[in-house]
């Protein structure tokens, strides 16, 4: 514990002290300086982001954040008011800077201007914690920096420095207390939420614990990726229902564009931050982030219950749709993530041609907006050639627990 290595430092300034005599007027000043170093970088190390801000940060919004000092109730007891901590916006720049020398270098200037900025370190003494809460601040507006080559605005990083100086007591030593936020992408506008949240998920995913700020790998392995995928859409949808092997190979498939590879050949494949949110998907107009994202929010919002209940398959081509049902008899459907629209489910399903053979028809996908209208289950229900939900479960049975009861009386 902070506290008893504390004790341990204040034990060892008595005996220093104690031994002055024997230690001489040379050793003496210098193993005080020394035990000073150990006790600052202990305190430094004792100041903590306790509540990040929101990873995605839009401009006149209001957040919360918070910070604690564990060694507040024991250092700072006799401290004659509240010390104040402070709330600034840095670069990615500043942030290494910082950390370079150690967080002993001051900030020189704000990258942006947040409002209700500065807050006390306030010690309760029913908890015996000493925090700073800040409940009520705004970034008014914020400085971008200068990026590189094709680098959006959605993929600068910065953070929140939060930063004070206490003296402690009883030793009498003024340390300068910094610590950063997780790093931060900040938006002006909604639309840009999408492409921040990639960066966000990029770097929370792949970054190293102890790294300069905020390098991160722009490959990692497919492996690594499909359980970042799987763990953000189990979180994000709130289910325990994860994506199966057969979902990462249809995965695999749609961000390396290859359709002739197997399933063993993608595990020792690379991906890169590119492909990942950069690259337009082949006769698409999103990238791969800005479809599975959408494919998060409709599921999120209208097919949670479905999901859980494995009634959709939900990541599978059309074409390894048609060869499941080719074969199967007149009525059997199955249900399936949108390829060509963001945010979209569709019904595929086998119907008798003509000429008597068997024909896959897609339903035109369903939007979020279409699924607060009528649910999927009660549209399913409305669908007269939907007979058995695939392999041949009859579809009353499979979605029977998710049909509304229909009112009666006047419409």
């Amino acid at each position: 514990r902070c506290e008893s290595l504390v004790d341990v430092y204040f034990q060892l300034q008595q005996q220093v002290m104690a031994a002055s005599t024997e230690l001489g007027p040379e050793l003496l000043p210098r193993l005080l300086e020394r035990l000073n170093e150990v006790l600052s970088s202990l305190v430094k190390s004792s100041f903590l982001v306790e509540k990040q801000p929101p990873q995605v940060l839009k401009t006149q919004t209001k957040f919360q954040a918070s910070v604690r000092f564990l060694l507040g109730p024991q250092l700072l007891k006799a401290a004659p008011k509240p010390y104040v901590v402070r709330a600034d916006m840095v670069t990615e720049k500043q942030a290494r800077e910082l950390e370079l020398s150690n967080y002993n270098n001051t900030l020189s200037e704000s990258t942006g201007e947040i409002l209700h900025n500065t807050v006390a370190l306030e010690t309760n003494p029913t908890s015996g914690t000493c925090c700073a809460n800040f409940k009520n601040v705004l970034l008014k507006k914020i400085k971008r920096c200068e990026r590189k080559g094709s680098e959006s605005v959605t993929e600068e990083k910065c953070a929140v420095l939060f930063s004070t100086n206490v003296t402690l007591t009883p030793s009498n030593i003024s340390i300068h207390l910094q610590v950063l936020s997780l790093p931060i992408v900040v938006i002006v506008h909604g639309n840009q939420d999408n492409n921040a949240k990639a960066t966000v998920l990029w770097d929370n995913a792949f970054s190293d614990i102890e790294r300069v700020p905020f390098v991160v790998a722009e490959r990692v392995p497919w492996e690594k990726m499909c359980d970042t995928l799987n763990l953000k859409f189990m979180a994000e949808v709130q289910t325990t229902k994860g994506l199966l092997k057969e979902h990462y190979f249809f995965l695999a498939q749609k961000i390396f564009n290859d359709h002739s590879a197997s399933p063993e050949d993608f595990q020792n494949r690379h991906v890169s931050w590119a492909q990942f949110n950069k690259e337009i998907l082949p006769g698409r107009g999103f990238t791969f982030w800005q479809w599975f994202d959408g494919v998060l929010d409709l599921t999120k919002r209208c097919l949670k219950s479905y999901w859980s209940d494995r009634l959709i398959m939900g990541f599978i081509s059309k074409q390894y749709v048609c060869k499941l049902l080719s074969m199967e008899p007149d009525g059997t459907f199955l249900l399936r993530f949108s390829d060509s629209e963001i945010g979209g489910v569709t019904i595929a399903y086998v119907i008798q041609g003509k000429d008597g053979s068997s024909q896959v028809e897609n339903i035109q996908p369903f939007s979020a907006k279409d699924l607060s209208i009528r649910s999927l289950g009660d549209r399913i229900r409305d669908l007269g050639q939907l007979r058995n939900l695939y392999p041949n479960t009859p579809k009353d049975q499979a979605f029977g627990s998710h049909y509304n009861k229909e009112q009666t009386g006047k419409d």
